[in-house]
C-alpha cells in the first residue's frame, strides 16, 4: 500500500474521536458514542447520524472493518467495528501531527520569546 497518508489527514474530529476508541477494542456504535464521551471527559458527544456517516465513509476508505460479534448470547442486531492495520498507520500518523501543533502551541504560548527562523 502507498505510504503517502497525506489524503487522509488531518482527520475531522469525528473520524479521530472514532478511530482512537476502536484502537484498543471492537465496539458497537452505541459503544462507540459513549467511549468518545468517557474519552473526551464529555466535552465531545457523537450523535447517531454523525456516528454512523463517519463509520461508513471510514470503511469504504479502508479505515475500519465490521467485527465479529464477541459472542453468540450478544443482540444480533448490533454491529461491531474494528481499526484496520491501515487505519492504524491513520491514526498514528494524525496523531504525531497532533503532537506537533501541541508543541508549537506550547512554544507560541509561552512567555515572550526570540523570533524564530
Amino acid at each position: 500500500m502507498d505510504d503517502d497518508l497525506s489524503p487522509f489527514l488531518p482527520l475531522a474530529p469525528a473520524a479521530l474521536h472514532i478511530l482512537l476508541c476502536l484502537s484498543a477494542e471492537a465496539r458497537h456504535g452505541y459503544g462507540i458514542m459513549r467511549e468518545v464521551a468517557r474519552q473526551s471527559d464529555e466535552q465531545y458527544q457523537l450523535g447517531p447520524g454523525t456516528l454512523y456517516d463517519n463509520l461508513q465513509k471510514l470503511m469504504i476508505q479502508g479505515l475500519l472493518e465490521e467485527a465479529p460479534r464477541p459472542s453468540e448470547d450478544d443482540d444480533p442486531r448490533r454491529r461491531y467495528y474494528r481499526l484496520t492495520k491501515f487505519g492504524r498507520r491513520v491514526l498514528e500518523a494524525d496523531v504525531s501531527r497532533l503532537k506537533r501543533v501541541v508543541r508549537e502551541a506550547s512554544f507560541a504560548l509561552r512567555e515572550p520569546h526570540p523570533r524564530r527562523t
